[in-house]
């Protein structure tokens, strides 16, 4: 009877406390730059040492420029947060890919690629959108400061156990539907509180027919419904993505974990604690109009009315009314990026549209590879060229314009398309106005100018 949630969360359970939390083993800690340097100074007041460093990966990119990163880094603040992560890692003897370094990256797009996240795993980071290494079929979650600290001295944490939920999606998406859209349209019909406490499983055909790096950007989403984490069993897609990655198991042991890995999934007569069923049938390209990520609606549909104070604050704040359609609003930025969207496959998608056409008088475009790796792919493939001809120039690996902690800032008043995963008030730039959308309607926007349907240019 039990979940896939059950089956890895309880096995990892070194020790129950009475009426209190779960003692769990972690299998891997990432490390960035923003959550840990409190933790590590922790362990040094206490002359601690980090308890199993081989299991411990470090890397910056929420502060990392996505230019020049062959110097030094100019924004002080930025500079210290990466200088200082650097030096941690070396004291403490951890693993660290610097900048420049051809495994850095965003480490929620790193992790998979390398082959670091494995199905069966518990994995945590001081970063919410750890969610993300849910879809190889992991039990991942973001932790806050001091569970950092707990985990690199311990390489346990103390948790309460959530609850499970599962989202089933059948049926089959329509021509230029994504997963981000996916994403979109489960958050505007649960809204951003409506798995608030739980772990949630996808399943149904829908989700089984994504691609690696679509499951990815469904799972990174997760957080946006409110929930602790999400996962999809691990299947073929899976394991063949895995095969042959540089920390992926090999030879034997390869056939020996893609055996144990087959048996990572839900029982038939699992019971989840809610379930919640779609038809992937209605789901359309989809594009916010508010700030937060619960308030999309199809890319065709026009604005519905603001129901409470918040909703007539989010549509004062984005400068719309009710009523009106969105598409055809006015672009001044686009971003194709994130630890959403910044994988191999979004550069695809994006090419796809803009290939052949050129970008729009007065926009300016963003497009940032989330690793080093996604980066060579582009090139190999011959995007970059693409993208060149089309007007576009490719930065360097980073968080970039997802959040204000880096040069990549929207101004003030300015919108922008942007496939990152937060549309909050300030969340691009202090002052900016974001729509969240997929590559594909990102690569739309770009090329028209304005919010644009992007089964149009398909």
């Amino acid at each position: 009877m039990n979940t896939l949630f059950d089956k890895i969360w309880d096995s990892h359970v070194v020790q129950i406390v009475d009426d209190g939390p779960q003692q769990l083993f972690i299998d891997r800690l990432y490390c960035h730059e923003v959550t840990s340097p409190q933790a590590f100074a922790g362990l040094r007041a206490r002359g601690l040492k980090c308890f199993r460093p081989e299991r411990i990966y470090c890397m910056p990119d929420h502060n990392t420029p996505t230019h020049d990163q062959d110097k030094p880094i100019e924004d002080p603040v930025s500079r210290n947060q990466v200088d200082t992560l650097e030096k941690n890692a070396h004291e403490f003897g951890l693993e660290y890919y610097g900048m420049m370094n051809k495994n850095n990256g965003i480490i929620h797009v790193v992790g998979p690629e390398k082959g670091l996240t494995l199905p069966g795993m518990t994995i945590v980071c001081g970063d919410s959108h750890t969610s993300t290494h849910g879809a190889m079929g992991a039990v991942a979650f973001g932790i806050g400061t001091s569970e950092v600290e707990m985990v690199l001295a311990s390489q346990c944490i103390l948790q309460q156990k959530p609850k499970s939920m599962r989202i089933t999606v059948n049926g089959s998406l329509g021509r230029g539907v994504t997963a981000k859209d996916v994403a979109l349209y489960l958050m505007s019909k649960i809204s951003t509180s409506g798995a608030t406490g739980y772990f949630v499983e996808y399943a149904g055909e829908v989700v089984r027919n994504l691609t690696m790096e679509g499951r990815l950007t469904l799972c990174n989403l997760s957080i946006e419904m409110g929930a602790r984490g999400g996962m999809i069993a691990p299947d073929e897609t899976t394991f063949n993505y895995l095969k042959g990655r540089p920390h992926a198991p090999q030879g034997e042991e390869w056939d020996k974990a893609v055996a144990y890995w087959k048996t990572l999934k839900s029982e038939d007569d699992a019971e989840f604690d809610k379930e919640l069923e779609f038809d992937g049938a209605d789901i359309q390209p989809m594009i916010t109009y508010g700030t937060n990520p619960g308030m999309g609606i199809p890319v065709t549909a026009d604005i519905p009315a603001a129901v409470t104070e918040t909703d007539r604050k989010a549509l004062d704040y984005m400068g719309f009314k009710e009523g009106e359609s969105m598409k055809g609003k006015p672009v001044d930025y686009v971003f194709l990026g994130a630890c959403t969207n910044g994988r191999i496959e979004d550069f695809r998608a994006f090419a796809s549209i803009v290939k052949g056409r050129h970008k729009a008088d007065g926009v300016t475009a963003w497009l940032v590879p989330g690793s080093w790796n996604v980066d060579r792919q582009i090139r190999e493939e011959g995007l970059d060229l693409i993208l060149a001809e089309a007007g576009f120039e490719i930065r360097q690996p980073g968080c970039s314009a997802c959040l204000a902690m880096n040069d990549d800032k929207i101004p003030a008043g300015k919108y922008s398309v942007s496939t990152s995963n937060r549309n909050f008030e300030g969340r691009q730039g202090p002052g900016s106005r974001t729509m969240l959308a997929s590559p594909l309607t990102a690569a739309a926007a770009a090329v028209t100018g304005v919010v644009t349907d992007p089964r149009e240019l398909l």
